[in-house]
């Protein structure tokens, strides 16, 4: 048996580890004003937060159609899989599930796929997909998979630090004065994906008591699989150290945040997830 794991442009994972892996990766789209581009393909990670910082209004971004995920089913089928699990990003922040679930109905090749909601985003997504990827090269089928898939997703937590208030003030969430209020006092969010949602967690004063909180997080109880998640962050290294008492660095997984994630949650942002064990 052969399965392969496709997933969206929002999983965050590194080139290196998708071309290792054998992952799919089906992209998102993201637009300048009359500007379109392919997330991972025309724009990447370093030009999209170049041309962030110089635009006066967020960029846009889109799912991919249908017909996109189908494509991609077909060539894996083409290729020799004989399975298919694609998890994607958060039903709650984006139609990109339901393109997979629409793709998946009408895919008429002989090869099953399952459709999983990652109620996540960002690593969060993308270490579900890596727990995927591993499975299926041990040979475990499509069920198994499937199953401990939802297992991990049913345990996973994110959390993560919004360094500037910008991006919610050019998306119209809030007014000048609050944007401009918070950035005076220094106010860092403090963000959790929680069921699929990004719900407040919180704010603190400073950069340094952001990590510090982070880290709380992770301190909190045992911890499998954790990940560092960083939107062109200058200090995710400081972050590295401050969990490197935790758990080692070297088993520590660091994604970045690209335009899916990015155009909302603003450059530095910088978060973890990881599952809570079985009690």
């Amino acid at each position: 048996m052969s399965i392969r794991v496709v997933t969206d442009s929002a999983c965050d994972l590194s080139d290196e580890l998708i071309a290792e892996l054998g992952i799919e990766v089906v992209p998102l789209t993201i637009r300048f004003g009359s500007e379109e581009f392919i997330d991972r393909t025309e724009l990447s990670n370093a030009d999209f937060w170049v041309r962030m910082a110089a635009s006066p209004v967020l960029p846009e971004t889109a799912a991919p159609s249908a017909g996109a995920f189908e494509a991609a089913f077909q060539s894996l089928a083409e290729a020799g899989a004989t399975g298919i699990v694609c998890i994607n990003l958060s039903s709650k922040l984006s139609s990109t599930m339901q393109s997979a679930q629409i793709a998946a109905k009408a895919f008429s090749a002989d090869c099953p796929v399952e459709v999983i909601d990652s109620l996540s985003v960002s690593m969060g997504l993308g270490r579900l997909c890596m727990t995927a990827s591993k499975l299926a090269g041990e040979g475990a089928a499509l069920e198994a998979i499937t199953a401990e898939v939802i297992d991990q997703r049913n345990r996973t937590k994110l959390f993560g630090v919004l360094d500037t208030l910008d991006n919610l003030r050019k998306g119209g969430r809030i007014g000048n004065a609050r944007a401009l209020l918070g950035s005076v006092l220094s106010i860092k969010p403090i963000v959790e994906v929680r069921d699929g949602a990004v719900e407040e967690a919180g704010k603190v004063r400073t950069r340094s008591k952001a990590m510090r909180a982070l880290v709380d997080k992770v301190k909190a109880g045992p911890v499998e699989n954790l990940s560092v998640l960083q939107g062109d962050a200058p200090d995710v290294d400081e972050l590295l150290d401050l969990l490197d008492p935790i758990v080692p660095r070297s088993e520590i997984v660091v994604g970045q945040i690209g335009p899916v994630i990015g155009t909302h949650g603003g450059p530095r942002v910088l978060g973890v997830t990881f599952q809570q064990p079985h009690v």
